[in-house]
């Protein structure tokens, strides 16, 4: 089978395969723990339904548009689904949450800013939209590919068990992530030629739906039992957290925090 045959089969079952695990989600009542993961997932079959004649009938200047708006969104969903993962991974562990929710929209706002930047200061990029949706794209990849790290190396002290839905979500798109970077760093050296790289990532992200299907068949719903280690840190936080900020912004808390520190630096000597 040639190529492109190949391709456009690895192509065409994606919705497929996308539709199954939409199913399963939503007759498993999984789809109101994870939203924005089963909104990613039930997107991407409208989304291909669009596509695929716009690829065979429209050319290609529409598809390079029709591609790059979806890939845009995906961004959005990446950023929704990172978020959704992390909640779920501290779910025990209301401080936690609350400090990684603060640093998590700090560190989004600032990757998208540098991508601006990137673009307006390079002008050998002719399409500045689609730069910088590439540069967000490949942050993203890089965050994902980190948190499958991430889990792989705490999920004993976290208590996570493999089973978790959010486990085999973070895994699905770190495969996905490292077959993208991989791919791309091969093919900007010219190891690579683009059919090989389109094939090799059409069949990671095959492999990452077949990993999404079997956990959400497998997942445990059971709820977390808090681990001491991470139970302690969240209890320093706790404990420096002012009790007015429990359900607000950590703003106070971090501006406590400093209060705390410069009165003991700055405190009667003996």
């Amino acid at each position: 089978m040639s190529s492109p045959h190949l391709q456009l089969v690895l192509w065409v079952i994606q919705p497929l395969i996308l539709g199954t695990i939409a199913v399963i989600l939503f007759r498993r009542k999984l789809h109101k723990e994870f939203p924005a993961f089963f909104s990613y997932v039930a997107a991407q079959i409208p989304i291909f339904c669009i596509q695929l004649p716009v690829y065979f009938y429209a050319g290609s200047t529409t598809y390079f548009y029709t591609y790059w708006a979806a890939a845009g969104l995906n961004v959005v969903f990446a950023f929704a689904i990172i978020h959704e993962i992390f909640l779920d991974i501290f779910k025990p562990y209301h401080a936690l949450q609350d400090l990684g929710t603060a640093l998590f929209k700090w560190a989004a706002i600032i990757t998208i800013l540098v991508s601006v930047v990137l673009v307006a200061v390079s002008p050998s990029w002719e399409d500045p939209v689609e730069t910088t949706i590439l540069v967000v794209q490949r942050c993203v990849h890089v965050v994902q590919c980190g948190l499958v790290v991430f889990l792989l190396a705490f999920c004993g002290t976290l208590g996570v068990k493999w089973r978790r839905l959010s486990f085999g979500v973070a895994i699905g798109f770190g495969l996905c992530s490292a077959s993208e970077l991989l791919t791309t760093a091969l093919y900007s050296g010219r190891r690579m030629h683009t059919p090989t790289v389109q094939t090799i990532v059409l069949i990671a992200y095959d492999l990452a739906m077949a990993v999404w299907t079997f956990y959400s068949l497998v997942n445990r719903r059971a709820d977390m039992v808090p681990v001491l280690v991470p139970q302690r840190w969240d209890e320093a936080l706790m404990d420096i957290q002012p009790p007015q900020t429990e359900a607000d912004s950590l703003i106070p808390m971090f501006e406590h925090m400093v209060d705390q520190a410069l009165s003991k630096s700055h405190g009667p000597h003996a």
